[in-house]
This record gives C-alpha cells, sequence and structure tokens, in this order.
C-alpha cells in the first residue's frame, strides 16, 4: 500500500528484474509462458508452522499494474534498454493466472504458497512485490498468532506502530496482527482502512499534565466513563496509582451504576504488581476491572507471567510483535519451476544447491492438505504434479522425500486442495473475504493442528510429503545435472 497516492508500485522492483525483462524480449521470449512457486524454508522462531498473509495487497498491486510516461523516461535515462522494449512496456498489464492458498491458512516449508503461470517478463516483474507483501504480513501474523496463543484466550492487542519500519510496516502490520489473533490494535489508520478495531486510553503525559494523579484518574473517568482504562505506573504503582483509580471510579462510575473499567501497567515487576492490584481491586468491590498490561512483551514472557500466577487480563503487545524482533525475516522465495514448451508441454526447472536446503521442488504442482476424518486434524501435506489427483475413499501411502524409507498409510482421510484461483488470463476471479472472515479462518484452520505441532520449543516436524511422480522428476533432474557436470 502506497503512502503516496503518486507512487506507481510497478517500480517498486529488483532492478534485474527489468534488465532480464529486456534480455527475455530482445531474445525471443517474451511470450514464452513460465511457472513461478513462493515458497519459505524455514518457519520463524523455529517453530512448527506459519501463516499466510498478504494476499489481498498482491491483488490489488496486479490489478493497476502498468508504467506511466514518467516511469518509461526514466527508464529510457538509464541508457540500458531498447526502444522496442520501452515501447512493449506503455501498454504492459498482467495476463497470466496466479494460484494461492487463502490468507491465514497454516504454511509449511518448501510448500508453493503461490503459483504465478505467466509470460516470461511478466512473472518476473512481479517478483519483488509478492515476496514483500507475503514475507512481511505473513511474519507479522505468524508472531502474533504465537502471542495469542501464549496468552490462552486473554485478549492481546497491537501496540507496534511507533516502533514499526515505516508507515505502511505499521498500517499493514496491524492487519496481520489482525489475521494471527490479535484483537485489535492501537494503529488508528489501521482501523480506517482495514476495520481492525481501534482503541487506546492514556499516555503518561496525561497523568503529568494535571496537578495531581487523582485529578487526571477523575478528569479521565468524567470524559470517558464507558471506557475507563487508567495508566497507574507514573509516580508509583501501588502507593498512589491503584488507590487513585479506585478513589476515581468510587466518585465518578459507581453514582453512574458502571462497574466494568480498567487499570494498565506498563513497567515494574508485572506478575507481582497485578497480584496486589487484583487484590486492591477486589476488596474495593471492582471485581470486574479489568488488568491489561504492555511493556516489550513477547510470546515467552507472557508465558512466564501465566506460570508465575500473574493476574493479567489484556496484554498490549508493542515493538516485539510488529518487527518481530526475535526474527525479522520472513524468508519467503521466487523461484522458477516449470516452462511451457512450444507445443504445449511442460518442462520441469530446477534449482540446485551445494545446500541441500535451497534445491527446489520442479514442476507445476498441486498442493493437498490431509485430514482425518475422525478427529478434523491435519495429517500431512502432500504435493504432486499439476495432473495427479489423489483418491481419499481409500487408505494412501505418503513418504518422506528426504528419508524414503519412511511411509506411512493414511486411512479415513479427506484430502483438500489448498491452492485456489486468483487470476485467470489477467481477471480476478477470487473474491477477498472480509478481514474478519480471515481472521476467523485462521484460527479454525490452525485449531486443526495437533499440539505437538503448535509447540514453541521443539515442535513436531509437520511432513510435507511429494508424491512418487514429483519424486522421480526431482532426482531424475538432480542425476541429469550431476552427469553433466561430471561430464
Amino acid at each position: 500500500m502506497a503512502t503516496n497516492n503518486k507512487l506507481n508500485l510497478t517500480m517498486l522492483c529488483d532492478f534485474y528484474e527489468l534488465t532480464m525483462g529486456n534480455g527475455y524480449f530482445n531474445h525471443g521470449y517474451k511470450d514464452r509462458i513460465t511457472y513461478f512457486d513462493v515458497f519459505f524454508r524455514k518457519c520463524p522462531d523455529n517453530g512448527g508452522f506459519a501463516i499466510a498473509a498478504g494476499l489481498e495487497q498482491i491483488i490489488d498491486y496486479i490489478k493497476d499494474l502498468h508504467f506511466s510516461q514518467e516511469d518509461i523516461a526514466y527508464l529510457r535515462g538509464r541508457n540500458l534498454f531498447t526502444e522496442e522494449f520501452l515501447d512493449y512496456l506503455k501498454d504492459f498489464k498482467f495476463t497470466g493466472d496466479i494460484w494461492a492458498v487463502p490468507e491465514g491458512t497454516p504454511i509449511f516449508p518448501k510448500e508453493p504458497i503461490m503459483t504465478v503461470r505467466a509470460p516470461a517478463i511478466e512473472a518476473q516483474l512481479i517478483e519483488t512485490f509478492i515476496l514483500l507483501s507475503i514475507n512481511h504480513q505473513s511474519l507479522i501474523a505468524t508472531k502474533a498468532n504465537r502471542v495469542v496463543r501464549a496468552a490462552k484466550g486473554r485478549t492481546v492487542l497491537e501496540f507496534g506502530s511507533r516502533r514499526a519500519q515505516g508507515g505502511d510496516a505499521a498500517i499493514l502490520g496491524a492487519r496481520a496482527a489482525y489475521i494471527g489473533g490479535c484483537n485489535g490494535t492501537a494503529c488508528t489508520i489501521s482501523d480506517q482502512l482495514f476495520g481492525v478495531h481501534a482503541g487506546g486510553t492514556m499516555a503518561h503525559a496525561w497523568v503529568q499534565m494535571f496537578d495531581t494523579e487523582y485529578e487526571a484518574f477523575k478528569s479521565y473517568c468524567e470524559m470517558y466513563p464507558n471506557n475507563a482504562t487508567l495508566l497507574v505506573d507514573t509516580y508509583n504503582t501501588l502507593k498512589s496509582g491503584v488507590p487513585n483509580a479506585i478513589k476515581a471510579f468510587n466518585e465518578v462510575l459507581k453514582p453512574k451504576g458502571i462497574t466494568k473499567c480498567g487499570i494498565r501497567l506498563d513497567s515494574g515487576d508485572m506478575a507481582y504488581l497485578s497480584q496486589k492490584a487484583r487484590k486492591m481491586l477486589d476488596d474495593a468491590g471492582w471485581t470486574e476491572c479489568q488488568i491489561s498490561v504492555s511493556n516489550s512483551l513477547d510470546e515467552y514472557i507472557i508465558g512466564d507471567l501465566l506460570n508465575q500466577g500473574a493476574k493479567i487480563d489484556m496484554f498490549g503487545v508493542g515493538e516485539r510483535l510488529i518487527t518481530a524482533r526475535s526474527e525479522p525475516v520472513f524468508g519467503g522465495v521466487y523461484k522458477l519451476v516449470a516452462v511451457e514448451q512450444e507445443d504445449g508441454t511442460l518442462l520441469p526447472k530446477i534449482k540446485i544447491s551445494e545446500n541441500t536446503g535451497k534445491i527446489t521442488n520442479p514442476h507445476f504442482k498441486k498442493l493437498y492438505r490431509f485430514f482425518g476424518n475422525d478427529t478434523g486434524k491435519a495429517i500431512a501435506d502432500y504435493l504432486c504434479v499439476y495432473d495427479e489427483t489423489v483418491d481419499d475413499s481409500g487408505d494412501f501411502e505418503i513418504f518422506d522425500p528426504e528419508a524414503t524409507w519412511k511411509t506411512k498409510r493414511v486411512y479415513d482421510f479427506t484430502a483438500k486442495e489448498l491452492q485456489v484461483p486468483i487470476f485467470k488470463n489477467g481477471e480476478l476471479v477470487y473474491q477477498c473475504p472480509t478481514l474478519e472472515e480471515i481472521r476467523t479462518y485462521c484460527m479454525e484452520q490452525v485449531d486443526t493442528l495437533w499440539d505437538e505441532v503448535k509447540r514453541f520449543d521443539n515442535p513436531h516436524d509437520y511432513y510435507v510429503d511429494l508424491s512418487q511422480k514429483l519424486w522421480d522428476i526431482k532426482y531424475g533432474l538432480l542425476k541429469k545435472a550431476n552427469k553433466n557436470a561430471s561430464e
């Protein structure tokens, strides 16, 4: 999403995509149909899974692909591109096909999150924006989901705008955090644009502006009696903050019959202070007063606080969520997996590396997820060639592609194809769900994963298996490459 309305995001590409496009054009590859996969190699924080996000922004980008006169003039000024290629760019639009897993879907390493089928230049030019959208929002959605699961049903709000790396990161980060399970955000514009509920109360400056802490609290309760959450740690949390909050509640809210209110802790030992504050509030009759906390929280700190018996109802999570501080790179990649020959047949392509983890799965593929009919839980994901189908009416054998002797027969299961059509011949064929629908879908799909996969530390390996046909193609290409290298 652009913060400047005049910014043409078509130019948000790595320069090599343009030089390669110029090369494709002048070598007669302009119309050659290519297939690219988007996938990632490792889950953030060594987790068991990630959450797909960012598709809606990619859709908006694809719909608006074009080169302006100013863009063409800039490229001409670089003295690198032929006039024929620049003429081609004047009428540029996306004409290909895109498939993707819906936002909110749990995803695993090495499986295609998105597949692009398009003429070579078109497919190459959209690489950067696709990756930055998926990499950023999937990272934040994944981190948010970890934080939400650590909170064990308590409210989690995204508080990180001021620590985000720029405006788009704050705005779209709040969107992604909501997909991952956060209940709302402090970012007002994300509410305006996407309907991510924005909320907030006060900063320490409010308390400091008044002659006394009590006056600050009383004035706030008078203005916002139905949303009175008071920041109690400006001076001394237990000696003045909580007592003054109780006094303000008694004098302003109690006569109005209002029993719901809150206090917020932003410093100190959250476990100890929340326990003491809870007793003080309960003893004063404010049993419905909620205690919220903030201050550099993440899933591990939240887990520790709850294990220590902290009396916390709501968590405001900022910098460590919006920046995914513990692992701020998602690592999604965009790789060529096949090209169409003149007769329409597909020629699989593979990227080989000394690092075996970087060897790609070739060919145009389908991605299935197997669900046990008795439990509803996900069993494994299954990658096969595009023209293969899965018969889930009986038992089915899968194997570990890294250790082929490990096999498993799957019984009584349902196979669901995960990718859905997004664009067909350049036209949008997908109806984007609402953000609320995406969030609900995400929660439902995460519930299909076994607890062992959802562990923060040493999660169970969830297998992404290859069909026998796909495995044979992959290792046939590896053998061929090895033979050619030795000759």
